[in-house]
């Protein structure tokens, strides 16, 4: 596997909020986190660097080789969900760091998978030679009537509630957490991403950028095409080439 990942503040945002975490623990094994803070002056900073830290530490410690899937999903989904205590704790101690929160996607690719956990707006795409395609749901407003027939396909877009997010880690006491499990093939390509890409690339775009480029000179494009696109907000992508 080759990896890569980068950040970029944007245009227009005086702080990085985003976070990432990446390694290959073994030839066979990668685990990547991404995480877009949210909250305060400097609360989101802090919510998406203890999240991003606390999960991935958490499962570089507990991942051994040959897991089960049913193991794996519990690693993870445990990871964000201690995450979202320490992120909630650390929320109440200080009044101006209250409601902070963080988006978590967090992956491992092992044996042949790849595993997702996902709480937020930040995404995780699987991109081979059928084309890309989004693995996880966003946790937003405008997704939540969209689901339930409130608005029609295409209106999200425009919708001024498409950045509101329903659920985030370290909000709440508790989180929800989504898992998801697929097929890791060889000459495919994992993307996590913030929605600082997400929201000025399409997916047409991203496919044609990484799936033809290397790991670390896709994630340089990417970011350039955000900014180039408007750049209103933090960028960060994490790639896997599997």
């Amino acid at each position: 596997m080759i990896m890569a990942a980068r950040t970029d503040i944007g245009k227009v945002r005086t702080e990085n909020q985003d976070r990432y975490r990446i390694c290959e623990i073994d030839d066979n094994t990668a685990v990547a986190v991404v995480c877009d803070g949210m909250g305060g002056t400097n609360g989101g900073g802090l919510a998406s660097d203890i999240a991003s830290n606390a999960v991935y530490d958490r499962m570089c410690l507990s991942y051994r080789s040959g897991m089960e899937p049913r193991a794996v999903k519990s690693m993870l989904v445990s990871a964000v969900t201690a995450a979202n205590t320490i992120v909630y704790d650390k929320s109440r101690e200080d009044d101006e760091n209250r409601g902070m929160g963080t988006t978590c996607v967090a992956a491992l690719i092992h044996n042949g998978l790849a595993a997702i956990a996902s709480v937020g707006d930040s995404r995780a795409y699987i991109l081979d030679d059928s084309g890309i395609k989004q693995i996880t749901n966003d946790h937003t407003v405008v997704e939540y009537l969209k689901s339930h027939g409130m608005i029609e396909d295409g209106d999200e877009k425009i919708s001024r509630m498409k950045n509101v997010i329903t659920r985030a880690v370290g909000v709440e006491p508790t989180v929800e957490v989504d898992y998801f499990e697929l097929e890791a093939k060889h000459g495919s390509e994992l993307l996590i991403c913030t929605d600082g890409l997400t929201n000025y690339c399409s997916d047409e775009l991203i496919y044609s950028i990484v799936h033809k480029s290397p790991p670390d000179q896709a994630a340089a494009e990417l970011i350039e095409r955000a900014n180039s696109g408007g750049g209103k907000d933090n960028i960060t992508v994490a790639l896997i080439a599997i």
